[in-house]
């Protein structure tokens, strides 16, 4: 009831990856609402939960949810990129893939959601270099020619120091990751004008 209550002067958003936050958090002024985006990522797991005890509003995952209770509507793609050493033999090429990656160690910041277990996975014979704060991780990438991932949604941003390096991107199709606005349908009427706004913010950014 507490929750439920609160919900309804504050609109508590979760994701379960890092992109989708910077992209409300930047654009917090367009939209006519009160706002209050948790910096913790969500599991995928726990969505359904979250959503049906109300303790969020709205959860941007990255997967589809349509139940009787639950609905998710599509705001946009984010893309993998990999920010070579402008003197690497890789870094002369428009593109690469995964497999072009293997052996080389990487810079990567701990909680980026199922992003980590992507690059795990597609790059197994590759060493993360995983740092738990963002600072550390900027002071490595400014320092350090260690390769390290941005996206399309980060990059633009500058959120790394990207001076002497070329970001290529990752054409494989897993490094695309799709993104939902899921909410319960009982608070449709709130959350789809934010989704509707929220979608066209991300598709004006890739422009």
């Amino acid at each position: 009831i507490k929750n439920y209550a609160q919900n309804q002067q504050v609109l508590k958003i979760a994701s379960v990856a890092p992109g989708p936050q910077i992209v409300l958090e930047q654009n917090l002024q367009k939209f006519n609402a009160n706002i209050d985006i948790d910096e913790a990522l969500l599991d995928q797991n726990n969505v359904e939960k979250n959503l049906l005890n109300r303790k969020y509003s709205a959860i941007i995952t990255n997967r589809e949810i349509q139940t009787t209770q639950i609905e998710s509507r599509f705001i946009g793609e984010e893309n993998l990129y990999v920010n070579l050493d402008q003197f690497m033999y890789l870094a002369n090429q428009r593109q690469v893939t995964f497999k072009e990656l293997v052996g080389l160690s990487f810079v990567v910041l701990n909680d980026i959601g199922p992003w980590k277990t992507i690059i795990q996975e597609n790059i197994p014979d590759a060493k993360f270099l995983y740092q738990t704060e963002y600072d550390a991780l900027s002071e490595l990438t400014k320092y350090t020619s260690f390769p390290f991932f941005t996206t399309n949604v980060t990059q633009p941003n500058n959120t790394y120091d990207t001076t002497d390096t070329v970001a290529l991107p990752i054409t494989d199709r897993s490094a695309t990751m799709t993104f939902y606005v899921t909410y319960l349908k009982s608070q449709r009427k709130t959350i789809a004008p934010l989704a509707k706004r929220l979608t066209r913010i991300w598709s004006e950014g890739k422009k």
